[in-house]
């Protein structure tokens, strides 16, 4: 998905081996990109896994303002948290620790490749004619 900022970003859907980047788009947010077209927003589905190049930064508000922490883990599965509260980000991934991370507060410019996607995103094979035929039953009562 793309967060509520992104909706008027020219965007496409996440592939499987996509190469991914962490970008400030010009509306007050940070999501996904393509290395080679970093104007169009990669929009990424809830169930996503991810590999990232190095440890994860990210912008946490603390006592003293904005520092940059990191997450101790290469490997996170993209979540939707938040959804009932319209006016925030949803976009978040959630951690091998369960820790969870608003996309947006991501720093910039960090590497991510697209490992799976979710089943629900999968195509679903064609059945070739005739290879999957139900078998017809035939009962019969027994009279006495």
């Amino acid at each position: 998905m793309c967060d509520y900022s992104l909706h008027n970003v020219k965007s496409r859907p996440a592939k499987v081996t996509d190469k991914l980047t962490t970008h400030a788009f010009n509306t007050g947010t940070r999501g996904f990109a393509a290395p080679e077209d970093v104007a169009t927003a990669v929009c990424v589905l809830p169930g996503t896994e991810l590999a990232f190049a190095k440890e994860v930064r990210y912008w946490q508000n603390g006592w003293l303002g904005w520092k940059v922490n990191t997450i101790n883990h290469r490997t996170a599965i993209f979540r939707q948290i938040n959804k009932d509260d319209p006016r925030t980000h949803h976009d978040a991934l959630e951690f091998p620790d369960g820790q969870a991370v608003l996309l947006t507060d991501l720093c910039e410019g960090q590497e991510a490749t697209v490992l799976q996607l979710p089943q629900s995103a999968l195509p679903h094979p064609r059945r070739e004619p005739g290879k999957h035929r139900a078998r017809r039953l035939i009962c019969t009562a027994n009279t006495v």
